[in-house]
């Protein structure tokens, strides 16, 4: 009897821990928001990054997820055409494609993340051909700690000043340390 109410237990606590939340790059926090960027949870609160319930029209959670290395597609999601999407000077680690919701004005691209490793994604430029995606990953590994190497795309999203409709998007990469 003792092992049945262990086994209940145990299913409630998992239950509790899927209960539908994204998981996001380690030991973050969401906070922060800006009017020409924000990211996934999982971003610092620095200004021009992050994401939060503070604003209204800017998204909490990404609606794209990865399931089994595979994007899970809402019906009120937009791929973006692979033809309209610029990676050329990103590395194989990283997705090539993106999604456009709510209003056309959110984005949702895919960062790389994981271990002592948090994923940013920041607009460095708008015009009316072209939107620019600079894609951030962050090592933070404090003294004395161990990091793991585990690598994993972590969805980020941004917001745009207008619509993307039929502009080019070019993602770039860059790699930082705090």
């Amino acid at each position: 009897m003792r092992n049945a109410v262990a086994a209940v237990a145990l299913a409630v606590v998992l239950v509790g821990c899927s209960s539908g939340t994204q998981s996001s790059a380690p030991g973050s926090s969401s906070s922060g928001t800006s009017p020409t960027g924000t990211s996934a949870p999982g971003s610092s609160g620095t200004p021009g990054t992050g994401s939060s319930g503070t604003n209204p029209t800017a998204p909490v959670q990404p609606p794209v997820s990865i399931s089994e290395e595979k994007p899970v597609v809402p019906p009120n999601v937009t791929p973006v055409a692979k033809e309209k999407v610029d990676t050329t000077s990103l590395s194989d680690t990283y997705r090539d494609e993106a999604y456009v919701f709510g209003d056309g004005r959110d984005v949702e691209v895919f960062g790389v993340g994981g271990g002592c490793k948090e994923a940013r994604a920041e607009i460095t430029g708008q015009s009316a051909d072209v939107v620019q995606i600079t894609l951030v990953t962050i090592t933070k590994q404090p003294a004395g700690t161990v990091c793991t190497q585990e690598v994993r795309q972590v969805p980020l999203t941004v917001r745009l000043d207008a619509p993307l409709g039929d502009r080019r998007l070019v993602l770039e990469a860059r790699e930082e340390s705090a």
